[in-house]
């Protein structure tokens, strides 16, 4: 596999390509799709992840044989549903969400896909509702579609509640191009990456967003 330097910048990746291969790939079922779809009925921002990232996030699931995972971030439940329609009969999703009216447009999908029982909708701050579920730790699974900003604070907790072989996922890892820049925002997502580089075996997936994924390897 080339980098950018022995493909001298060039990138083979093309929208077309990247239709077809969810298409070929990630295909959606009812429910996926009409969460896919909530953003625009319901004039939200669409910012949930890709097609093919959330094939990612569901087959992940599977291969670890997670049963409590953590999202912080629901918007219309894209995600959590692509991770919770996986979990076992034992298993549960916390995701966390700010807006009201998103949570509710969550819970509503949610609904439809049957997984009301498995997907906990938690409308709060992020940090508030991290603290409001410590009891049923530790997890096996945090994924973090969130405020940036808050990013380092974000994977502190994670790193605190994750047991050791489990995952931490952030979605735009690159802060939208931004990662680099002299800001304190920025400044929060680089905490990120560098602390989770520490005690986890980790990686940045190159994403069109950037998606930094890492397996806790030790104690606190």
């Amino acid at each position: 596999m080339g980098d950018q330097d022995s493909r001298a910048g060039t990138s083979y990746s093309t929208k077309a390509i990247s239709l077809y291969c969810d298409e070929v790939h990630a295909p959606h079922g009812r429910a996926m799709q009409s969460a896919f779809d909530a953003p625009q009925d319901n004039a939200m921002p669409e910012i949930m992840v890709g097609q093919s990232e959330a094939r990612f996030l569901s087959l992940l699931v599977q291969l670890t044989g997670a049963e409590k995972i953590v999202e912080v971030g629901t918007l219309a439940g894209y995600s959590a549903i692509s991770m919770a329609q996986h979990l076992s009969d034992h298993g549960h999703l916390w995701s966390i969400e700010n807006e009201p009216k998103h949570a509710e447009v969550a819970r509503q999908h949610i609904a439809q896909a049957g997984l009301s029982e498995r997907i906990t909708v938690i409308c709060a701050d992020g940090l508030d509702g991290l603290a409001q579920i410590v009891q049923h730790g530790p997890f096996d699974m945090v994924f973090l579609d969130a405020d940036k900003e808050r990013y380092d604070q974000y994977q502190i907790w994670a790193e605190d509640h994750l047991r050791v072989g489990g995952v931490l996922l952030a979605d735009n890892a690159y802060y939208f191009g931004h990662l680099l820049d002299e800001t304190d925002d920025a400044a929060a997502v680089r905490r990120m990456h560098e602390r989770t580089s520490l005690s986890f075996q980790s990686v940045c997936i190159p994403t069109p967003d950037g998606l930094m994924m890492g397996m806790k390897t030790r104690k606190d």
